[in-house]
Order: structure tokens, then C-alpha cells, then sequence
């Protein structure tokens, strides 16, 4: 009876925010759908411009290595700007590269765009973490985090089916085949277009006087980062985010190409099978602050969730039967991705108000400098030896920080960390 009055309580919880809240859910609704229609495609209009994957996983490194070179920067900039100045600048700056990337007439042009998409995504993204802590109670946080990813993939399944069903309609229209770039060019403007009305909710917002930057003597940046850095709470938080965005970034931004190569699935399919995936996640985000309760803890569920992922993601990966692939592609996805918000929820937990842009920018170059350098592996791999060694590469991955987020939080419980202190 205690675990369902619980499960009661949380529910009830999700209409209980404040204003700030609540724009902002609903801007990550806005952004989440359009998300999924460029993330389904973009892949497809680079391929169809003529260049190769090489070239591809060139092009999909370049906003994590500016997020990898500008993190820290940026993660002082939004502790000093505000957080809802920090995600308007950077929403503003992103769908300028994203747009810049649809427009350049050529490769340099293009990777140009693409870090100027990432470098304001990253400042918008790493903004979000220490705005939710300041717009949520102990009682509601994990519910805010989860609602926050959960409603980006939900909202991703809508955009997945919407998407997937415009190439052959666009193909007729343009008299042109489904697979032209014409085509691709045209869904990812309009999701441009849209995305950007993320801008309105976050412009809306009234940031609570008392979460405005500025409330702690300043430090000396060098100093203050390399304090961060070492401390030991924050190098455990480090090390598997390192591992687990590698492992990623190696195999997940090619799933479609995945399933078109082995299988041959068409686009309306894709668009369908993301957007069933998009839902799973998105019920498991919410489910996971439930777990919590279930399993003892934010990161016992992190372990043991993403430990459960790692089976069906060798079920996708050599299977030679497509309802097979399909499953483990849907179960993995839900499985892996329920553990990301509390795991970010976890790690701001850990940290003093004042510190939490920073350090929310060091776990953010944990994860992307997996994703500057993975993506030029995998296009490599792709190109001579197919998907297999991908696979084996990101259960390993995956499996050695499962193991280290074992050994760091779970068999040596975590305490909290205030600034000066050591864990």
C-alpha cells in the first residue's frame, strides 16, 4: 500500500509547479517533437547531398567537440547570465546553425554551422539542470527531471510518425523521388521553423529573484574549475559519462541507417518504429522516479536499469529476424534512456546551488567528448566492416560504466558534497 500511495503522490506532484515549470515543459514539448524529425532525417539529406559517411560522422562530431571546447566557457557564462537568458541565447543561436547547416553551399560552410548548432545547444542544455533545481522542491525534483525527458521523447513520437509519413507526400508534390535531398531539405526547414517557438515559453518565464546568478562571492575561474574538477564526487560522476557517451556516440545517431542497410526499412516505417521507441522512453522517464522507490535509490535504478539494456541491445544488433531487432531497439531504448534523469538529477543533488552550472558543463563535456571523436570512428567502421564491431564496442561501453557507477555510488554509498569538501 506504501508503494502505491506513493505512486499517488508523484502523480499529483506533476501539477503542482510553478510557472517557471511549467513554460518550461512546455517548451521542451516544442523542441522534443521537432527533435525527432531531424534527428530521423538529417542523416538521410547529408547522405543524399553526395557526401559519404566519413564526411557524415565528421559533420555529426562537430557540435560535440564545440561542446567539448566551449562547455566550461559556456557553463560560466549561464551561471553568470541566468538560466533563462543562457537558454534563450542558445535556443536562438542553435536554430541559426541548424538552419546554416540546410543553406552551405559546401563543406566547410556546413561544419561551420554545425558548431555554431552545437555550441548553442550545448549552452541551452546545460542551462536546463540548474534551472530545474531552482524551479522544483526536494518532493517534486524528480519528477520535474523525468517529466522534462520524458515529455522531449513522448512529444518525439508525434514527431516521428509526422515526419515519417511526409517523404512521399513531399516526393509527389516536388515530383521528385522520396529519397531526394529535395525532399529531406524540406521536412528539416520546417522543423526548423517550428523549433524555433520554443523561444516564446522560455521568454515568458519569470526566473525567481532568488535564483538569479550572483548570489556567491565570485572566484577566480581558472581556480574555481580546477577545484570543481578535482573533486573526487565529481570525477566518479565524470569517468562513466565519458564511457557511456562514446558508447553512444559510436552507434545510436545510426540506427536508421542500421535498419535501412540490414533490413531495408523505409522511411514511414522508421518514423513509425522511433516514434513507438519515443513513447517507450518517455513512459519509462516517468516510471523511473518510481523505481527510485523500488530499488532504494536515483542511482541503484541508473545501474540497474541500463544493466538491463544491454541485452536487448545485442538482441538489435545480430539478430537476423527484423520483429526481433525491432524489440530489442524498442526495449533498449526505454531501458537505457530511463536512467539519464536521474542520473543528471543525482549529480546536481551532489552540489552547492553556485557550482551547479559549472559542474553541469563538466558532466556535459564528459558525455560529448565521446560524441567529437565517436562519430568519426563509426563512419570509418561503417564504411569497412559494417555494424557489428559497433555493436560489441557500445555493450562494452557501456557495460564497464555500469560497473564503475557500481562500484563508485552503489557498494560505496554517495554523500552529498558542499563546496571545499571531499567525498
Amino acid at each position: 500500500m506504501k508503494f502505491f500511495s506513493k505512486i499517488s503522490l508523484f502523480f499529483r506532484q506533476a501539477f503542482q509547479f510553478g510557472q517557471p515549470a511549467r513554460l518550461f515543459l512546455l517548451a521542451t514539448i516544442i523542441d522534443g517533437t521537432i527533435y525527432s524529425a531531424w534527428s530521423l532525417f538529417f542523416n538521410f539529406f547529408i547522405l543524399a547531398r553526395g557526401y559519404d559517411q566519413s564526411f557524415l560522422g565528421v559533420v555529426n562530431a562537430a557540435p560535440s567537440f564545440a561542446a567539448l571546447v566551449l562547455g566550461i566557457p559556456l557553463g560560466l557564462l549561464s551561471d553568470r547570465m541566468g538560466r533563462r537568458r543562457a537558454m534563450l541565447l542558445g535556443l536562438a543561436i542553435y536554430s541559426l546553425g541548424a538552419l546554416g547547416q540546410l543553406l552551405a553551399p559546401d563543406r566547410g560552410l556546413l561544419l561551420l554551422a554545425s558548431l555554431a548548432a552545437g555550441a548553442g545547444n550545448t549552452l541551452y542544455y546545460l542551462s536546463q539542470a540548474p534551472f530545474m533545481m531552482k524551479a522544483s522542491t526536494p518532493q517534486n525534483r524528480a519528477m520535474l527531471f523525468s517529466l522534462n525527458f520524458g515529455l522531449i521523447t513522448l512529444a518525439g513520437a508525434l514527431g516521428s510518425i509526422l515526419a515519417g509519413s511526409l517523404p512521399p507526400v513531399l516526393a509527389t508534390a516536388l515530383q521528385v523521388a522520396e529519397k531526394h535531398v529535395s525532399v529531406y531539405q524540406t521536412i528539416l526547414f520546417g522543423a526548423v521553423a517550428i523549433g524555433s517557438l520554443s523561444l516564446v515559453p522560455i521568454f515568458l518565464i519569470r526566473e525567481p529573484a532568488e535564483h538569479q546568478p550572483g548570489d556567491s562571492a565570485p572566484q577566480p575561474e581558472k581556480q574555481f574549475i580546477l577545484k570543481v574538477l578535482l573533486r573526487p564526487v565529481v570525477l566518479k560522476l565524470f569517468i562513466p559519462n565519458v564511457l557511456i557517451g562514446l558508447g553512444a556516440a559510436i552507434l545510436i545517431p545510426y540506427q536508421n541507417i542500421f535498419f535501412d542497410g540490414r533490413f531495408g526499412t523505409s522511411a514511414g516505417m522508421l518514423g513509425f518504429l522511433f516514434s513507438i521507441s519515443a513513447v517507450l522512453t518517455g513512459v519509462g522517464s516517468v516510471i523511473g522516479p518510481l523505481l527510485e522507490e523500488l530499488f532504494g535509490g536515483k542511482i541503484r535504478t541508473v545501474v540497474i536499469t541500463q544493466a538491463g539494456s544491454l541485452f536487448f541491445l545485442l538482441l538489435m544488433g545480430f539478430s537476423p529476424y527484423f520483429s526481433l531487432a525491432v524489440v530489442g531497439f524498442l526495449v533498449r531504448a526505454m531501458l537505457m534512456n530511463m536512467a539519464s534523469p536521474l542520473y543528471t538529477a543525482f549529480s546536481m543533488e551532489q552540489i552547492e546551488p553556485h557550482d551547479q552550472g559549472a559542474v553541469n558543463s563538466l558532466l556535459n563535456i564528459s558525455w560529448t567528448a565521446g560524441w567529437a571523436v565517436g562519430p568519426m570512428i563509426s563512419g570509418v567502421v561503417q564504411e569497412r566492416w559494417g555494424f557489428t564491431p559497433l555493436f560489441i564496442a557500445t555493450a562494452g561501453l557501456y557495460g564497464l560504466a555500469i560497473l564503475l557507477s557500481w562500484w563508485f555510488f552503489v557498494r560505496r554509498p554517495a554523500v552529498r558534497v558542499g563546496p571545499g569538501e571531499q567525498a
